[in-house]
């Protein structure tokens, strides 16, 4: 791993607690979380009391505290998976890490307990190389470089803003294939990390990431939700929607995205079904989805991530809000959150 100079007080980890007893979860993570702060969001549809070892500099914020910072008036709703979107509303450091509480630390080929905090980081800091594929991955780790025919005009590459991480064991397949292939893990430990190409797509899942809250942030969006009483939360989609967002933005604003290191291990919880559930309808009509953002362009006026949250989501209304409503409630949500996002930073 390369070296970086990792600043204790520059980092938030945030954790979505979808589960009350969080004592197991957090004394495995002590070795690493406990030099930072920390910002717990309880779901607010969990009715029991969090249980929380010490040993941690931990914020936890409840629905009421929710409530507080956002009004009853907003219709964005920090529930189930969704209650992260909190943590990175009300954080105030320049990187985010947020790890799921299903996971806890991997260890690498040679045994060693990965520090996925640290990995976040350095990939955060090293430059990324978007805009021309390196065939040896990330040129700038230790024993690399660029390999023959690279441009030299894009060696110093572009700041990184988001850092994707990886999972053993169960690794995040959809719920068609966990049904189908129930006893497949994911057992390879793969050394490397790379930058994901300008105008390539991917699916990004919030279980393992970082960002630079203070590059993109409010780019990172809960938007993609089914309306109407008793309909089932796509919850198992949205942050696939929110990862489309983030990256048509950074492609836009010239930043990059990695993919890769840092791994956790992620421990066997839910069931195929109940996700099939959840993810069918969001399935189909990711078909419809992933065309769209491969065709999105950005004004040239829209040099923000605030200002282009607004911009897609005017795209989203006029292209996908023809295919189905949901879009335009989506739509609807990113301006929303926009606003909000920015009152909570206005203090």
């Amino acid at each position: 791993m390369s070296q970086a100079v990792i600043n204790d007080n520059e980092v938030d980890i945030v954790i979505a607690a979808l589960r009350s007893d969080l004592t197991s979860f957090l004394n495995e993570w002590k070795p690493i979380f406990s030099r930072f702060h920390v910002i717990i969001i309880k779901d607010p549809d969990l009715k029991e009391e969090l249980q929380i070892p010490q040993g941690f500099k931990a914020d936890v914020y409840t629905k009421s505290e929710i409530e507080r910072v956002v009004g009853s008036s907003t219709s964005i709703r920090f529930s189930g998976y969704s209650c992260r979107y909190f943590g990175f509303l009300v954080s105030q450091k320049k990187y985010v890490v947020c790890i799921d509480d299903d996971c806890v630390p991997a260890k690498d080929s040679a045994g060693n307990l990965v520090d996925a905090v640290a990995q976040h980081v350095v990939n955060l800091k090293t430059p990324a190389t978007p805009f021309f594929f390196n065939t040896l991955y990330d040129p700038f780790r230790k024993g690399a470089d660029f390999v023959r025919g690279y441009p030299f005009s894009l060696r110093s590459g572009v700041d990184c803003v988001l850092s994707c991480g990886l999972w053993l064991n169960l690794a995040d397949f959809d719920a068609p294939t966990q049904a189908l292939k129930s006893g497949q893990r994911n057992m390879r430990y793969v050394d490397a990390v790379m930058t994901v190409p300008v105008r390539a797509m991917m699916p990004v899942s919030g279980i393992n990431i970082a960002f630079n809250r203070e590059a993109v942030g409010p780019a990172l969006v809960p938007a993609l939700r089914l309306g109407g009483e008793g309909k089932l939360r796509w919850e198992t989609v949205e942050d696939i929607w929110c990862g489309l967002c983030v990256k048509v933005i950074c492609d836009h604003l010239g930043l990059g995205v990695k993919s890769g290191l840092p791994y956790v291990w992620r421990t066997e919880r839910g069931n195929a079904v109940e996700s099939l559930k959840k993810e069918w309808e969001g399935v189909k009509l990711m078909e419809e989805v992933v065309p769209f953002f491969q065709s999105v362009r950005l004004p040239q006026s829209a040099n923000t991530a605030e200002d282009c949250v607004i911009e897609v989501a005017k795209v989203v209304k006029e292209q996908l809000g023809k295919v189905d409503p949901m879009f335009s409630r989506a739509a609807e949500a990113m301006e929303e959150w926009v606003k909000l996002w920015k009152s909570v930073q206005s203090g």
